[in-house]
């Protein structure tokens, strides 16, 4: 059989990569070069995009042969579906590949945010050395009340470690998912969620017509106590920055781990750059090898569905 042609605009991991090209005609055309990406797309028969390709009615246009576009990753905002249903382009994406490493990597930004450490490159006096112990506090989270914004599938992987850690948890979502919950979590209100959080940890999804936009606001900053913490790790359009730098500046929370930013990278008048009580990442949540190649593998379900158109 006549290997299709699959155009690759964002890159794959090493191992799926070599799969694909062994069971397809790989073109590889960045995104950020429209000109290479126009023609490549001209003879492909599928396409596999990561985060920054956007797949609009103006993209498709230019692949008159694309039955199929795969997302290495989670979520779909920048693939517009309606636009891909009229032209008859399946949609493809990995929903559970990286669960397990944002889960990971949201206690790891508490952790590193609530609970500094001190790492020791040379000897001290002991006079230094007991100021550290003196000094040094951090927060224990056991006791403390996990509040969750958004109870999909990561947000109840966070939630079942804070339980497990000895945290309260509670959370507020769109919809009724207390059947897909296997341990104790109580949902409710918004306002309850804020006015209780000592960690406010975001998990909410892309939404049409902006539903989500700032949905973490002055408002909602407001309610916090001045020791919560907010982590965000789901999208940056989220989180209002303007509002949360002015909260961080003033003290009125005790801190912040931003790794989703609106836009993506940020310019230099984004709002937190330079904000105290900050950790400023770089979009990093899902970042494990293994959950890069388990979103990589999209590639497989790509090449199934040219092949057999399921």
């Amino acid at each position: 059989m006549m290997k299709r042609t699959i155009v690759v605009s964002e890159g794959l991991e090493k191992v799926p990569m070599s799969w694909l090209k062994a069971h397809a005609n790989v073109v590889e055309a960045s995104w950020k070069d429209p000109t290479k990406l126009a023609a490549a797309l001209q003879e492909a028969d599928g396409l596999i995009v990561r985060t920054y390709t956007r797949v609009n009615d103006g993209l498709l246009a230019l692949g008159p042969r694309l039955k199929v576009v795969g997302r290495a990753g989670v979520g779909l905002e920048n693939i517009d579906q309606i636009a891909c249903k009229r032209r008859g382009v399946k949609v493809l994406s990995t929903p559970t590949a990286n669960t397990r490493a944002v889960c990971e990597y949201v206690f790891n930004l508490i952790f590193t945010l609530g609970r500094p450490l001190v790492n020791l490159a040379a000897p001290v006096s002991e006079e230094e050395f007991h100021s550290y112990r003196k000094t040094v506090r951090g927060i224990e989270l056991s006791g403390k009340t996990m509040s969750i914004l958004g109870m999909g599938r990561i947000g109840r992987g966070v939630g079942k470690i804070a339980w497990a850690m000895g945290m309260e948890v509670i959370y507020n979502d769109l919809v009724d998912v207390s059947a897909e919950i296997d341990f104790p979590a109580k949902s409710v209100s918004k306002g309850d969620l804020y006015d209780r959080a000592d960690v406010l940890s975001i998990h909410v999804d892309h939404q049409p017509n902006d539903m989500n936009h700032h949905l973490v606001n002055a408002h909602a900053m407001g309610r916090l106590k001045s020791s919560a913490i907010i982590v965000n790790t789901s999208r940056g359009e989220v989180i209002d920055a303007k509002a949360l730098a002015e909260a961080l500046k003033k003290d009125r929370i005790a801190g912040a781990a931003i790794d989703v930013h609106e836009p993506e990278p940020p310019p230099a008048t984004y709002p937190l750059w330079g904000c105290p009580n900050l950790i400023f990442a770089p979009h990093l949540a899902a970042r494990t090898q293994g959950a890069m190649d388990a979103m990589s593998w999209v590639a497989k379900d790509v090449v199934e569905y040219l092949t057999k158109g399921y």
